[in-house]
């Protein structure tokens, strides 16, 4: 801690005025309130493109895969996971206020091609540019507001690549969502009007099995590019400005461009979309797979590596980092502290193993040459965090180590130092952060 008063970074604040007693509570009853306006916009305007009927057969069938889609991204950032409240935010604001935004402004655009094109053909033309032209960056703009909106205003909980592509994948689920509510629900009222007596392909049947068996992921892996870009920038805090606009548009277009050639394909003929689907798509979205798996890997493997010299420094046990470096080893450490402590237990193990994680990555960041600007800040609050749950949580988390033959005792860990060592642990306590 500062020395003297005088270097101290956190003073007393003079008393606060009105709106700075109630401005996140405001904010948050602001925000609360336009994305459900938009909502029962969008609702409306489904409603009344389909009908009743075809927006609750839509609803019942679109809702299919959102659970499967937002656990894999909330288990793609289980390392150092975000708040549930951004994820809330980023799939309302992919669900409702991006949908919007692209239903009107791609209806409008649509318009006035229809009006500027002096062509016999005037329509298919206009339908054409609209959907892989105009459509593609509309809509991923749309969508990565809510990525830039949580970069700017909750830039702590915003780490890395990991957190961009969560944070893309759940926007554009939502968004996902509302777009196949329209689209289920307009294919089963083109059902309704053949009647069950025509001899014909079910349409509802044919765009469910394009959109939630064949592609559902094919908004969230457009999304991701950006979602990747935005986390380059986080994860490099010292990158120059111009850098630092570039690359997020760079990630902008390259999703504009993925989702033209999605939207382009299925609008040639032939076995075209087949092609594009097989040869490209899928290959693209295991290369995103793949790149969110290592990411997770590598966040782990720097857990493993960085937590050590705090080890060394006495704010771990020795087995401690290897037990936070694995998943299976997070998962019965809360367990452990379940039996012994109940559901408050486990809840502070939850804690410590975020915390810790958090403090790791700081430090491994600060070790490659790209610190925050309060870095000591940060690491004095996050050890504050750490030592204060290290009661609790560090017993289980040490035997879940051993126990699974996580443990791998490879010698000296590190500088000693890091952090300052925290005093004898039965001076202070489980629950009382030693003040230095």
């Amino acid at each position: 801690m500062p020395a003297s008063p005088a270097d101290w970074r956190y003073r007393a604040p003079a008393a606060p005025s009105w709106w700075h007693r109630h401005r996140r509570t405001l904010r948050l009853l602001t925000l609360v309130t336009v994305l459900a306006l938009c909502g029962l916009v969008i609702l409306g305007l489904v409603r009344q493109q389909t009908g009743t009927l075809g927006l609750l057969v839509g609803l019942g069938l679109a809702v299919l895969p959102v659970p499967l889609l937002i656990a894999a991204f909330r288990w793609i950032d289980g390392v150092e996971p975000t708040p549930w409240r951004n994820h809330f935010f980023a799939f309302a604001w992919g669900a409702f206020a991006a949908t919007l935004v692209a239903l009107l402004t791609n209806s409008l655009a649509t318009t006035w091609l229809v009006t500027s094109l002096a062509d016999g053909d005037v329509e298919p033309r206009a339908d054409l540019l609209g959907s892989t032209v105009i459509a593609p960056i509309v809509e991923e703009t749309a969508k990565g507001a809510a990525i830039l909106l949580l970069f700017f205003f909750r830039r702590r909980d915003f780490n890395g690549v990991i957190s961009g592509i969560a944070l893309a994948g759940i926007t554009a689920t939502g968004f996902a969502f509302t777009e196949n509510v329209l689209y289920l629900g307009t294919a089963f009222g083109e059902d309704q009007l053949l009647g069950p007596d025509a001899l014909h392909e079910s349409v509802t049947a044919m765009t469910f099995f394009i959109r939630i068996i064949v592609a559902p992921f094919a908004h969230p892996l457009f999304t991701a590019l950006t979602g990747i870009a935005v986390g380059i920038v986080a994860a490099l805090p010292g990158m120059g400005r111009a850098l630092r606009i570039l690359i997020p548009v760079l990630g902008l277009l390259a999703a504009s461009l993925l989702h033209a050639i999605w939207n382009g394909s299925a609008s040639l003929p032939d076995f075209t979309f087949l092609f594009v689907y097989a040869l490209f798509m899928i290959p693209v979205f295991a290369a995103l797979t793949w790149l969110a798996v290592w990411s997770r890997r590598l966040e782990l493997r720097t857990v493993r590596d960085t937590l050590p010299a705090y080890a060394a420094a006495g704010w771990f046990s020795a087995p401690e980092p290897w037990g936070l470096a694995s998943m299976r080893a997070r998962a019965a450490a809360r367990t452990l502290a379940r039996r012994t402590h109940g559901p408050s237990g486990a809840r502070t193990v939850a804690e410590y193993q975020h915390f810790a994680t958090s403090l790791a990555l700081l430090r491994a960041r600060a070790l490659h040459g790209s610190p925050a600007p309060d870095f000591q800040a940060r690491e004095q609050e996050l050890l504050h965090h750490v030592w204060q749950r290290h009661g609790v949580a560090g017993p289980p988390t040490a035997s879940a180590a051993v126990n699974l033959n996580r443990y791998r005792p490879t010698g000296p860990p590190g500088p000693p130092g890091w952090g300052g060592a925290p005093p004898a642990y039965g001076a202070y306590g489980a629950q009382q952060f030693p003040v230095r």
